[in-house]
C-alpha cells in the first residue's frame, strides 16, 4: 500500500468534476481527479449539449427562479468558447450557434402574450420565414403552419467538450476500480494495488455515484449528509435519412415547464457529412419512463411526423437511452433551480443539476475552497502514477453511427 498527499481530491469525471478540476488548477490549487469508469459516461454524455438561458422554464410568461438563475449562462459559456472566459474552450465544437422554439398554429395567440412580457424581451425573437434556418425553410415552403423563435441558447458537442477539459490536465486524471471515502482521505484500489490519498478537501462530483459514496462515508454523527433524488428520462436517438439538422424546442398545447419535444442533432462523423443522429427529449422523454423501448420509438416517430411532416422517418434506426438525472433531493421531486454545493466539514458534495450551470458550480466551489486552502503556488509532481489514465467514454448513440 502506498500513500500520497494532495490539497484537493475530486471524485467523478463528468462535466462537473472536469470543470472544477480546471477551475481549481488554474487558481493554483494542487488537485487530482479520480473516476471509476470512463470520462463523461452516464449523465454528461447523455445530455443534449444545450447551453440555455432558462427561457424554456418561463413558457407561462413568468420568469421562474430557475430561469433567472441561468439567464447569464450562455454569455459565460460564449466567453469560454472564444478564449476570454474563466476556462479556454476554443477547441470545443459548437453544433449550432443558435437554438430555436417552434410553435404550431394552435398556440400562436398565446405565444403573442408570452412575447409581450417585459421580462422576456431581448431573450427571444420571432423570425420572419426568410430568416428561418434551412431546416425550417422547408416547413415554410411546404405550407406547414407555425412560428419560429430564436433564443439566446446554443448547442455544444459534448464529446469535444469533455476532450478539451480532460486534455488540459490529463496527468491529473486517473481511473481506479474502487473508491472509498474516508476522513480527509480516499482509499483507491486498482487490481492488487492500493493507495491512500490524503487530502485537505474532497469534492464529490460523481453524479448518481455521490449517493453510494456518501452512504459508505462513516462521518461524524453531527455531519448532515445531503440526500439525492433521481428524475428518470427515456430519451430516444434516431438516425434519419434527412440532410439538415434541427435544434429546437417544440411547444405543445399544455404550455408548461417542459417543451413537448426537444431536439438536437449530432453528426454521424463530421458536420460536413450531412448525416445526423437526432436526439429527442422534452415531455416525450419524461412521459416515456417505464414504457417498452418499441412503444417509446413509436411515440417518437408519431411526434416527428406530426411536428415535422416534411421529414421522412421511414427506414429510420431507433435507439432508447435511459438516464437518471441525479440531483439534490427536493420536495415532490421538483427540479433544482441552481447548481448545488453542500459542505460537510472538509467534504464538498456537488451536483451541477444542468450542463449549462457548470460556471455557476465552479464559482461556488472555488469560493468554498478558498475559505479553507491557500493555493499551492507551484505545479506539484504528478500523482497516482500507479493508476491508469482515465479514457473518454463514447456518446450513448454511437451504435447508430
Amino acid at each position: 500500500m502506498s500513500e500520497q498527499q494532495v490539497q484537493v481530491a475530486i471524485v467523478g469525471g463528468g462535466i462537473a468534476g472536469l470543470w472544477v478540476l480546471n477551475r481549481l488548477q488554474k487558481a493554483g490549487y494542487d488537485c487530482v481527479l479520480v473516476e471509476q469508469g470512463k470520462i463523461g459516461q452516464g449523465q454528461t454524455l447523455a445530455s443534449q449539449g444545450i447551453i440555455h438561458g432558462g427561457l424554456k422554464y418561463a413558457l407561462n410568461g413568468v420568469l421562474s427562479p430557475a430561469s433567472s438563475a441561468i439567464a447569464d449562462m450562455p454569455d459565460r459559456w460564449r466567453s469560454c468558447l472564444d478564449g476570454t472566459g474563466e476556462l479556454d474552450l476554443r477547441n470545443v465544437r459548437v453544433l449550432s450557434p443558435n437554438y430555436y422554439m417552434w410553435s404550431d398554429g394552435s398556440v400562436r395567440s398565446r405565444f403573442k402574450t408570452f412575447l409581450g412580457s417585459k421580462a422576456l424581451r431581448g431573450r427571444i425573437d420571432a423570425l420572419k420565414p426568410d430568416d428561418y434556418p434551412a431546416f425550417f425553410q422547408q416547413a415554410a415552403s411546404g405550407g406547414t403552419r407555425g412560428t419560429l423563435y430564436q433564443l439566446t441558447d446554443f448547442v455544444v458537442d459534448t464529446p469535444s467538450l469533455l476532450e478539451s477539459l480532460a486534455s488540459a490536465h490529463s496527468d491529473r486524471i486517473r481511473q481506479c476500480q474502487r473508491i472509498e471515502l474516508g476522513d480527509k482521505l480516499l482509499r483507491l484500489t486498482e487490481g492488487d494495488e492500493q493507495t491512500v490519498l490524503r487530502c485537505r478537501m474532497t469534492i464529490l462530483c460523481a453524479g448518481a455515484g455521490n449517493e453510494a459514496l456518501l452512504a459508505s462515508w462513516s462521518a461524524a454523527p453531527q455531519v448532515n449528509k445531503p440526500a439525492m433524488q433521481r428524475r428518470p428520462l427515456h430519451m430516444v436517438a434516431v438516425r434519419l435519412d434527412h440532410p439538415l439538422p434541427a435544434y429546437v424546442h417544440c411547444v405543445g398545447d399544455s404550455f408548461g415547464m417542459t417543451p413537448r419535444l426537444t431536439v438536437t442533432c449530432h453528426p454521424v462523423k463530421t458536420p460536413e457529412t450531412n448525416e445526423w443522429v437526432w436526439y429527442l427529449g422534452g415531455e416525450l422523454a419524461e412521459s416515456g419512463v417505464g414504457l417498452p423501448d418499441t412503444q417509446q420509438h413509436q411515440r417518437a416517430e408519431q411526434e416527428l411526423n406530426r411536428l415535422f411532416p416534411w421529414v421522412n422517418t421511414s427506414g429510420a434506426n431507433w435507439q432508447s437511452i435511459h438516464v437518471d438525472r441525479a440531483e439534490p433531493a427536493i420536495a415532490d421531486l421538483r427540479r433544482p433551480d441552481t447548481a448545488h454545493v453542500s459542505r460537510c466539514d472538509s467534504l464538498l458534495v456537488c451536483w451541477p443539476t444542468k450542463l449549462t450551470l457548470c460556471p455557476d458550480l465552479g464559482d461556488t466551489v472555488l469560493k468554498q475552497v478558498a475559505e479553507t486552502l491557500t493555493p499551492a503556488g507551484q505545479d506539484a509532481a504528478p500523482l497516482l502514477q500507479s493508476l491508469p489514465a482515465a479514457s473518454l467514454a463514447t456518446a450513448p448513440w454511437e451504435a447508430l453511427r
